[in-house]
């Protein structure tokens, strides 16, 4: 089928195949992939909205046995560069965040031996204890794979045991190409196959849990991989229809082990495109921005995306790989409303809180990302020596 028939197959509210959208990938122009993103957009979203939320992306460890090879985050078990955030640090955080109007934490972290289910369970309970109405967005598929391999619990048992502790939502971290050949030359099989996310997924909607589902791609897929990956999602979807949203971001590639380069901002655009057009039961795509810039993230809004995501106050995994972009609330709203559109305040559900923050207070600017430790301090805090270690190094250290 022609590009051309493909595009009135959409206009008509046809669904694509893999072959019809892997000739639009390749054959259509990027203004013509535009245009039907952004026409799909618009009847998903007429009231000419564009969302973004207010949280912090706490990554509570860097130390990691998974090793994967696009990652420039993680810290071997022993390595004098590790880190694990104490309880109290966490709680400054919070309280940091809601001080700029935020409700909820991204918690996700390495895949620490020596921090067990409970430390998650005796956390959230303590943040809930203190903080009833903030909200913990926490521990993609692999995370919790990982902690049903610790515990030796099914990966359903965890998940209900974290709810009863305080989960609220999952992230879509770990996703990366769901194709297990893509997987395995990435080092990234052995924290989840593909199956298995999208397995962790399906329990997690089962249990009541929203989710959102992610992508990076730029790595060594080929074109027919990436489809595979957004067609699993949709077929996902299709059976427990638990997702909220999906977000696409590209490979960075300084300081891995991959190495590489980077994709390109109109490869990010085409990407972007032709997710909104094959993910056609997803309400929500958010703009990357920070990988791919302000600017980049605001031309987003003009190919598919309806959600700028968020304001991140903290990033560490993707400034280890290169790319620092920040962008405040004040940013996020000026890049919106210039683009054309109105600025919402969100939660992880997609309810609009209301306006921004800062029209309705005075908010101090925030003009670089924060750290996990703003004086790099390494190491585990005091308190994981009351939880058993795994580890040779940790159960020296707890002695």
């Amino acid at each position: 089928m022609s590009v051309l028939a493909i595009a009135d197959k959409l206009v008509a509210g046809g669904r694509l195949t893999r072959a019809e959208a892997k000739e639009l990938y390749l054959k259509a122009p990027t203004s013509l992939l535009g245009r039907l993103a952004d026409r799909a957009r618009r009847l998903r979203h007429p009231e000419g909205i564009v969302t973004y939320i207010i949280d912090r992306n706490v990554n509570y460890t860097n130390v990691c046995v998974a090793r994967c090879k696009f990652c420039a985050f993680y810290r071997p078990v022993g390595s004098g560069e590790g880190y694990t955030l104490g309880f109290d640090e966490i709680f400054t955080k919070i309280e940091e965040t809601m001080a700029l109007g935020g409700g909820q934490l991204l918690l996700q972290g390495g895949h620490n031996p020596d921090v067990p289910l409970a430390w998650y369970e005796d956390l959230f309970r303590q943040v809930k204890g203190r903080y009833p109405d903030f909200r913990l967005h926490a521990l993609s598929p692999p995370e919790v794979i990982h902690i049903s391999r610790l515990s030796g619990l099914s990966t359903p048992e965890v998940i209900d045991r974290l709810i009863a502790a305080g989960l609220d939502s999952v992230p879509g971290g770990g996703a990366e190409i769901l194709v297990d050949r893509v997987r395995k030359e990435l080092h990234c099989d052995n924290k989840a196959t593909a199956d298995e996310w999208l397995r962790v997924m399906g329990e997690a909607h089962r249990a009541g849990l929203r989710t959102t589902a992610t992508m990076m791609y730029g790595t060594v897929e080929t074109v027919d991989e990436r489809l595979e990956h957004l067609f699993r999602l949709r077929e996902q979807q299709d059976e427990t229809g638990g997702f909220t949203a999906f977000i696409a971001w590209s490979y960075q590639p300084e300081h891995t082990e991959l190495g590489g380069t980077e994709a390109t901002g109109i490869e990010y655009l085409r990407t972007l495109a032709l997710s909104r057009l094959v993910l056609d039961n997803f309400d929500n795509l958010q703009a990357s921005w920070v990988t791919q810039g302000g600017k980049v993230g605001q031309l987003s809004l003009a190919y598919g995306a309806n959600d700028m995501g968020s304001v991140m106050i903290e990033e560490n995994v993707v400034r280890a790989a290169g790319a620092e972009y920040c962008m405040d609330e004040f940013e996020v709203v000026r890049n919106i409303e210039n683009a054309g559109f109105v600025a919402k305040r969100r939660n992880m559900h997609y309810e609009v809180l209301g306006d921004p923050v800062f029209r309705e207070r005075e908010v101090p600017r925030m003009l670089e990302l924060a750290v996990a430790r703003h004086d790099g301090r390494v190491g585990e805090a005091e308190d994981l020596r009351g939880y058993e270690a795994r580890s040779a190094a940790a159960k020296r250290l707890r002695k």
